[in-house]
């Protein structure tokens, strides 16, 4: 990879970029990032010192930068969205497992998520590779579920409250509006060919063609099947950390255990396509 180093952190997924600028890197190191984070599902990178326009700039290297349909973007840069839970609050934004905004016709490819401010204690990230969850469910369990299609929804009562704080003081105009999208539950990656698990507890409410109690008893099933620990890895991080995740293929659960502090990141989302099956 250039003169990069990758560092496995887990059996399941994740790995740490090392010895590398993000402000200055070389067309072939985009490409061997690019590599590596099909292959590894999420990357990490640690001291990043990245202005707004810098992180942006990054980004557009790797894929399309988009706008966030509930929450508004920094000052001048509309795709730029803050994550943040401030010291007086007690639920986290996206305070569970999910793939994000699966509820779009065309969910985002890739998000990154760059560290500002962070607690002293907590605030780690948990990922789940869902190749690995759809690869190890039986062969009967992948024919029940290779022709089905879900129902995801911006509006399921879980993941609505998480992003109440916010909406408080960042809401775009769409805020009351319900997004639903129908998608395969098993899609297949188009740039992989891999087949990954895409439902989540966040934003799929039922199967298509069910009701929510008909699909309920499967879906929990699923969603708990999905995020077992052998899937999964951990990210702890400090100030300058930046995570780029593969949402085709990749969940993620931020942990909200640092009531009291503040932790603040800023997302960009990078545009994806139809999922597939």
């Amino acid at each position: 990879m250039a003169r990069l180093t990758v560092r496995r952190i887990a059996g399941a997924l994740g790995a740490e970029i090392g010895d590398v600028d993000l402000r200055e890197l070389t067309d072939d190191e985009v490409v061997a990032i690019r590599a590596a984070w099909l292959d590894h599902v999420v990357l990490f990178f640690r001291d990043q010192a990245l202005a707004p326009a810098q992180f942006m700039a990054f980004a557009k290297r790797i894929g399309r930068p988009i706008e966030y349909p509930f929450v508004k973007g920094i000052a001048g840069f509309p795709e730029i969205i803050e994550v943040k839970k401030l010291e007086h609050e007690k639920v986290n934004f996206g305070g569970v497992w999910h793939s994000d905004t699966a509820y779009l016709e065309e969910p985002p490819m890739a998000s990154m998520l760059l560290a500002r401010e962070v607690p002293p204690r907590g605030g780690d990230t948990l990922f789940a590779n869902m190749y690995l969850a759809y690869e190890t469910l039986s062969e009967g369990m992948k024919r029940l579920l290779d022709p089905l299609w879900a129902v995801n929804s911006s509006a399921k009562a879980d993941v609505t409250r998480t992003r109440e704080d916010r909406l408080k003081t960042d809401a775009r105009d769409e805020v009351g509006k319900e997004l639903v999208a129908e998608h395969p539950v098993v899609r297949t990656h188009p740039e992989t060919g891999r087949k990954a698990l895409y439902v989540n507890f966040a934003h799929t409410a039922r199967f298509r063609g069910m009701t929510e109690k008909e699909s309920a008893p499967l879906l929990d099933y699923l969603f708990q099947h999905q995020v077992r620990p052998e899937h999964t890895c951990r990210f702890s991080w400090q100030t300058g950390s930046l995570a780029l995740w593969d949402n085709r293929c990749a969940q993620h659960n931020p942990i909200n255990d640092y009531h009291g502090y503040r932790r603040v990141m800023q997302r960009i989302t990078l545009a994806g396509e139809r999922p597939r099956q």
